[in-house]
């Protein structure tokens, strides 16, 4: 979003993309990793807990290099959070860390249809303040940035929570033997997003998302 922008040459719409973004991606990466880490505590494990990491405080969780990526191409990486499957009360710890992987993407859905919500509840007042229409556009980002950013953690390659996924439902042997092309694995998924091929499913999501918001307010208008 933000490299298309600056690629525009429009100086001014970059300033306001990027005005607009940096707050959205910070939320977006803090409440992905805070999720882990809570649903790791519920579970049983309290080690995130004992990390800082049950936080909304985005200086607990931005890595740099993903959080520029994010910013830049639409999708990135926090600081993972660690989790110790041997805290987990559930007997099937690979289940347990399937749900805690899960929690993140899910959260970012989750997120994106609150967004959702509250753009099309702010497109229903009856102002034109430029205040309330960048509101809307940050909203808008927010729910946009979520979408892609759970979308691109389901993917089952390793470090992404879909190989955690994953795991939970693979035979050892399998996994050790995914472990070998775990490289070029990558190098395709980098490959599949770089070129826009993930772009489709990520659109017909957002849009998904877009419905459910809608039909929630509904009663509502």
């Amino acid at each position: 979003m933000l490299l298309r922008s600056l690629l525009s040459g429009d100086f001014q719409n970059f300033l306001i993309t990027l005005c607009l973004m940096l707050p959205a991606v910070v939320i977006c990466l803090t409440i992905h990793e805070c999720a882990h880490g809570v649903t790791a505590r519920v579970l049983g494990d309290r080690t995130a807990e004992r990390a800082g990491r049950l936080t909304l405080d985005p200086m607990a969780h931005i890595d740099p290099v993903g959080f520029l990526c994010m910013l830049l191409l639409g999708f990135g990486w926090a600081r993972p959070v660690p989790v110790n499957v041997s805290g987990f009360r559930m007997k099937n710890r690979k289940v347990g860390m399937a749900i805690v992987a899960l929690a993140g993407p899910i959260s970012n859905l989750l997120t994106a249809l609150v967004s959702y919500i509250i753009v099309l509840l702010l497109s229903r007042v009856p102002s034109n303040a430029v205040f309330l229409e960048t509101l809307s556009m940050f909203f808008l980002y927010i729910a946009s940035l979520s979408v892609g950013l759970g979308v691109f953690n389901l993917i089952p390659v390793h470090p992404l929570d879909g190989s955690r996924v994953l795991d939970a439902f693979l035979p050892f042997r399998l996994q050790a033997k995914l472990q070998q092309y775990q490289s070029v694995i990558l190098l395709v998924v980098i490959f599949i997003v770089y070129f826009g091929l993930l772009d489709t499913l990520i659109a017909r999501i957002d849009n998904g998302i877009l419905q459910i918001a809608y039909r929630i307010i509904r009663p509502m208008l």
